[in-house]
């Protein structure tokens, strides 16, 4: 009984702990784990998944509550392929009797889990796209796994794990006014490189954490991935508690790491003194202050993705753009995240003063940032953007390139028709 009582009170990561729940064993850092699943996400590549899931002779969801399936990556459908895609997956949805099915209107899967309430504390979750990780901006152990593994989940509920090491980010400040979390995650991603947390789990800790709302902990966790990261958390604290208890009667049972719990690395950073960021083509770590990249010419101007989709990052471009022209050499795009965020934004006079900025507004959707349609890029074009990645072709041509920066940073350039300062636009 002595030794029992020991071992449970060997302080434990968060990842130690939402393992250990989901395993039923005694989980540990370096341990590989058969975890029981408690949601599971995929968009328009469910086509994959349902290929996967019927070859394996699977018969049916493990529990379809616990499925979660939305059209988002190509919607309006932009080929005929996709759209015999979506119907097969309509069908299987409406066979299967999977209640938690989004179609082509709802918006970005990132952003509508969250505000539909299926994303809870402590939870388990895995998704079919690589920013599942967003989801731990509420405290959710959440990571994005391939189109096989997840067949293998509708089947059976469970995955294989090895519990991540853990990369605790301790980030100081307060931040300078007109800083933003992306500027933050593309600072953290510049310094610790594309490969600095590769199948860590990242905690986001810190007062510059602690003074960002919601949507800009959702920024820190989505970009989590762009360093390699298996998740990345921000603790629950009231913030959360009181955006997931509007969404979700559940009980909830938030999660932290234990003071004491075994770090792979702790690491510090003042954030008091930083500006405006930009990571230049063609890597999410090749990043640089705005000035040292201004005044480089832009054709187009991108504002949306489950980065920098949300109600604030359409507030924070809308607030440079008012009163204002978009250069006639830029082609500005706007894509709310989700269906909720366009309504509430119309509703608020946002959208029709972007629009007439200048900005052509986009139904909510993946498009643009995937490069599938609405705002592909031409050979030797340049866009500046909001969204996750700019590797080549990205967003189009892989002769284009991508800059990747803050809504704010966007918004000024859409102004000037270059890469530019939102700090000198402002004054």
């Amino acid at each position: 009984m002595g030794i029992l009582v020991r071992a449970i009170m060997v302080p434990r990561t968060f990842a130690e702990k939402v393992l250990s729940r989901a395993s039923g064993k005694d989980a540990r850092t370096g341990d590989i784990v058969t975890a029981r699943i408690d949601l599971a996400m995929s968009h328009e590549n469910s086509l994959l998944v349902l290929t996967a899931f019927r070859e394996m002779g699977a018969g049916r969801i493990w529990d379809p509550e616990k499925v979660v399936l939305l059209f988002d990556h190509r919607v309006p459908a932009n080929t005929v392929k996709a759209a015999g895609g979506h119907k097969t997956v309509r069908d299987f949805v409406r066979s299967s009797g999977i209640p938690n099915f989004y179609d082509f209107r709802e918006g970005v899967c990132h952003q509508v889990l969250p505000e539909k309430g299926h994303v809870l504390p402590g939870m388990l979750v895995v998704g079919t796209d690589s920013h599942t990780t967003t989801y731990g901006a509420l405290g959710a152990f959440s990571t994005g796994i391939g189109a096989t593994e997840m067949a293998s989940v509708w089947a059976t509920g469970d995955l294989w794990l090895r519990v991540p090491e853990t990369l605790r980010l301790v980030l100081r400040g307060p931040l300078p006014e007109g800083t933003s979390a992306k500027d933050v995650s593309l600072r953290i991603i510049g310094d610790l490189g594309s490969d600095g947390a590769d199948y860590q789990c990242v905690e986001y800790t810190g007062p510059v954490v602690d003074g960002l709302s919601l949507s800009g902990r959702m920024v820190l966790s989505n970009m989590s991935v762009e360093m390699g990261a298996k998740a990345g958390i921000c603790f629950p604290d009231r913030k959360t508690l009181d955006y997931v208890s509007h969404r979700s009667r559940a009980k909830l049972a938030p999660v932290t790491s234990d003071q004491g719990a075994e770090l792979r690395e702790t690491v510090e950073m003042d954030m008091s003194s930083l500006g405006p960021q930009v990571a230049k083509p063609h890597a999410v770590d090749n990043v640089v202050a705005v000035e040292e990249v201004a005044g480089t010419p832009i054709d187009q101007a991108f504002i949306g993705s489950c980065t920098n989709g949300r109600l604030e990052d359409l507030e924070e471009a809308e607030r440079l753009l008012r009163g204002r022209q978009a250069s006639p050499k830029v082609r500005l795009i706007v894509a709310p995240a989700s269906r909720d965020v366009y309504i509430e934004a119309s509703e608020k006079g946002i959208l029709a003063s972007l629009a007439r900025s200048g900005a052509v507004i986009l139904n909510p959707g993946c498009g643009p940032c995937l490069g599938a349609h609405e705002g592909l890029l031409a050979p030797g074009e340049r866009c500046i953007s909001t969204t996750n990645r700019n590797f080549k072709g990205r967003m189009g041509s892989p002769e284009a390139e991508v800059y990747l920066a803050s809504p704010a940073t966007v918004a000024a350039s859409a102004i000037k028709g270059e890469v530019a300062d939102p700090r000198e636009v402002r004054a």
